[in-house]
């Protein structure tokens, strides 16, 4: 007799949140404290940005708001993956604006997944594939998820919240970088009135700390302008890390952990050690994907 047990089957769009978090044992800490990290780079894309892209498309169809078939929108290109799984998801159509300067490899999973992609100048940074990418929707109709201003955006991470606080249990501090600002938000929205103290991570280059705006070789955070729904009040500290500490970070998470991760990661990383000493209890550092899609960009040299 053949015993058939139940299986459950998803579909590739069901891959999104539940993602692995495990704990880094291979740095030094202050006795008390814990750290952990959660693995993002385990979403059907790839990053956590796979959690806005879904949210921002399912709650502009839910409300009606895609008219033409069309959306557009800014991104270097963890933001562009994710909304591409959501539009194949709903039959629709994707034109993204990229800045030049961002990894070949993003861009290869972009087109791959159906988004059509305008290259922007390099020297225009994001601010000017932002005003690239609102003019095509005011232009043709398309629906523009305008991720750097929508409030749907940091309401992307409540499940992230969720699961962090189902398996930990109590968070002494979270440590996120921003790039829209979304993740650090919508973390520290949920965790920061039940007690975690909240550290956002910026890279030389980007503007919270009150420094110019620059170039910097660590990829997916730095902000030029501050981010609308990002709230001062939100913020306990905020890290301000150089390109050298971010890949020396990845480099050491390669050989100590066994863990691939950008460099997005590698800032957290050292953000978080920088402020162990100031709590007691576990620290959770967002990990918002991995080293693979930043190989060309020489990652390990």
């Amino acid at each position: 007799m053949t015993v058939l047990t139940k299986k459950t089957y998803h579909k590739p769009a069901d891959l999104t949140g539940g993602t692995p978090l495990v704990e880094l044992t291979a740095f030094e800490l202050p006795a008390g404290v814990r750290l952990f990290a959660k693995l993002e780079m385990y979403n059907l894309g790839g990053s956590v940005k796979d959690r806005l892209g879904r949210h921002l498309i399912d709650e502009a169809v839910r409300r009606g708001d895609i008219s033409t078939g069309e959306v557009v929108e800014a991104t270097a290109g963890n933001t562009g993956i994710g909304l591409a799984l959501a539009c194949l998801a709903h039959g629709l159509k994707l034109r993204l604006y990229v800045p030049e300067k961002f990894s070949i490899e993003k861009q290869a999973i972009m087109r791959a997944l159906g988004a059509e992609l305008i290259m922007t100048a390099t020297a225009d940074g994001m601010l000017g594939a932002r005003a690239a990418a609102a003019a095509d929707a005011k232009r043709t109709g398309a629906y523009y998820t305008n991720q750097f201003e929508s409030s749907a955006n940091p309401a992307s991470y409540d499940k992230l919240a969720n699961e962090l606080t189902a398996e930990l249990g109590e968070v002494a501090m979270i440590v996120a970088g921003a790039g829209s600002g979304g993740t650090f938000t919508g973390l520290a929205e949920r965790l920061k009135p039940r007690g975690a103290r909240t550290v956002v991570v910026e890279p030389v280059g980007s503007i919270l700390n009150g420094g110019d705006s620059g170039s910097h070789r660590t990829e997916g955070i730095g902000v030029e302008v501050w981010p609308k729904f990002m709230t001062r009040e939100l913020i306990d500290a905020i890290e301000t890390i150089t390109d050298d500490a971010a890949f020396d970070a990845v480099k050491k998470l390669a050989r100590r952990e066994g863990l691939l991760v950008g460099s997005s990661s590698g800032a957290a990383l050292a953000a978080a050690l920088n402020q162990a000493p100031y709590v007691q209890g576990n620290i959770v550092v967002i990990f918002p994907d991995a080293s693979d899609r930043y190989l060309s960009q020489h990652i390990y040299d």
